[in-house]
């Protein structure tokens, strides 16, 4: 393992003996041992990153926010993207000694947002994983049906309690995860929607884990 800092952000760099791909995460720091413990075998190199302002910098625009006491989205997410792509990914893959075969990002919660969201921006990355994606965030579904995403495959995954959610714009996230699936199967791109027991908060590690797992063999 690797610690690569870049500005305020810290990179983790995990890799195994023999690697085809790699995998962009924005990650909290607690949970990135366990989720690599988990992938271990799998023939990735994980680049977990962390430091990064979830509300601010996550999200794709600006948007009110979802709980009391909280901030508003600061909708610097393309600053974030633009920094991940033209400056810490030469970062790292300078550090992996080969090229790698594919390319993926994934995420949870807003980062799953962003990662989804990601792969409308770029090509850069061929998949991704959006693990419990924050797909009820406001002007998202209507974004996904004007633009057309430019991934060969995407992971989706939610837990079965999280539609019960109080807050009625997070309630909405079953509904709108569904219909993410589907508009992306209008573009043909192969999207695997797993549901998982729990709420939101519950098994994060594990969830990221098989998220990722999934894009090996897409």
């Amino acid at each position: 393992m690797k610690t690569l800092t870049y500005g305020p952000y810290t990179v983790e760099l995990f890799t195994e003996e023999t690697c085809r791909g790699i995998i962009y995460a924005v990650m909290d720091q607690q949970g990135i041992k366990e989720t690599w413990h988990l992938l271990e075998g799998h023939n990735l190199a994980l680049a977990a990153i962390s430091g990064v302002d979830w509300n601010r910098e996550l999200a794709p625009w600006k948007a009110p926010k979802a709980f009391r006491g909280s901030e508003d989205f600061g909708g610097q997410g393309p600053a974030l993207l633009d920094t991940l792509t033209q400056q810490i990914i030469p970062l790292i893959e300078s550090h992996l000694g080969y090229a790698p075969e594919f390319r993926g990002i994934a995420g949870y919660s807003l980062a799953g947002l962003f990662a989804l969201w990601a792969v409308y921006q770029t090509d850069l990355f061929d998949r991704a994983a959006s693990i419990s994606g924050s797909l009820w965030f406001d002007g998202f579904l209507e974004f996904m049906k004007s633009s057309t995403p430019k991934a060969k495959c995407v992971y989706l995954s939610l837990g079965d309690k999280e539609k019960l959610a109080k807050n009625p714009r997070l309630a909405a996230v079953e509904n709108c995860t569904r219909q993410a699936a589907e508009l992306l199967g209008t573009h043909s791109i192969p999207a695997i929607f797993e549901m998982n027991h729990g709420g939101h908060f519950q098994d994060i590690p594990a969830r990221i884990a098989r998220g990722i797992s999934s894009l090996v063999t897409p």
